[in-house]
């Protein structure tokens, strides 16, 4: 959870915060010392924080490359999007050489990560409104010249629209994400009664555990989902949570700054 922490709290704060802050946040949370240095630790070398010392007090500054990461998480996990049944796709097609297969590896797991659908090998499908995304990865991985993207409004498939979308996401492992989340937050009051510090617990607990749902599911029209799809219940879930404890939450991680 201290990823989570970081995203939420470090940017209000300046960028920067004290190791003793940083460990009283994640003590509130039932989380060890050791556990939050083995996590911090990992930020470290996937170059999301930098050590830093400010006014000789050792702390943790977040990088430019935490920032990038940040905003774009920003977009997907307090925006959730879905589609219209009148809205555009986006279609990726793909050509690259066999000796070009690690970058091709890539691709692949970058699309699947940002919930892609794969109709067959080189042809993949988003909503539209992530093109943005897709052409970034593209850019970054060098691979722009091997790829082309058509922009439709419609699409022609034998069967269903449940059944197409099934053979081209995994909407049962889809689901499994959204109740998932559903379970483990339903007993989260939403009424207001909460104490500044049960609303941080609650309110970073289901951030941590929604954050990667938006990113692998990509709010498919109702046409495409199965009847009673958990993915709405689980959107209005984490609404409303975040409407109750953000403000609170915040109030509280911002108080025990006087312990660094």
């Amino acid at each position: 959870m201290v990823r989570t922490i970081v995203g939420l709290y470090l940017r209000e704060l300046g960028g920067w915060i004290s190791s003793a802050h940083l460990v009283a946040l994640m003590n509130s949370l039932g989380t060890t010392p050791q556990v939050t240095r083995t996590a911090i630790s990992r930020l470290k070398k996937k170059g999301i924080l930098d050590q830093q010392s400010r006014k000789e007090t050792p702390g943790f500054a977040l990088t430019a490359t935490g920032e990038q990461i940040l905003a774009r998480g920003d977009r997907r996990i307090f925006e959730p999007r879905s589609m219209g049944s009148t809205d555009s796709w986006c279609l990726l097609s793909y050509s690259i050489p066999e000796a070009e297969r690690e970058r091709r590896h890539q691709l692949r797991k970058h699309l699947q990560g940002i919930g892609g659908g794969l109709i067959t090998p080189g042809l993949w499908i988003f909503p539209d409104y992530l093109r943005a995304e897709v052409w970034e990865i593209l850019r970054v991985l060098g691979l722009e010249d091997h790829a082309t993207i058509i922009v439709s409004n419609l699409l022609e498939f034998t069967g269903t629209a449940q059944e197409t979308a099934s053979a081209w996401w995994d909407l049962g492992a889809l689901a499994e994400l959204h109740d998932a989340f559903l379970e483990q937050n339903q007993a989260v009051t939403t009424e207001g009664q909460a104490s500044a510090e049960e609303s941080f617990a609650a309110y970073v607990r289901a951030i941590d555990s929604w954050r990667t749902i938006p990113y692998v599911d990509p709010g498919l029209p109702d046409s495409f989902l199965p009847k009673d799809w958990p993915g709405h219940r689980s959107a209005e879930l984490f609404l409303s949570i975040q409407a109750s404890h953000a403000v609170a939450a915040h109030s509280f991680a911002a108080s025990l700054n006087a312990v660094g």
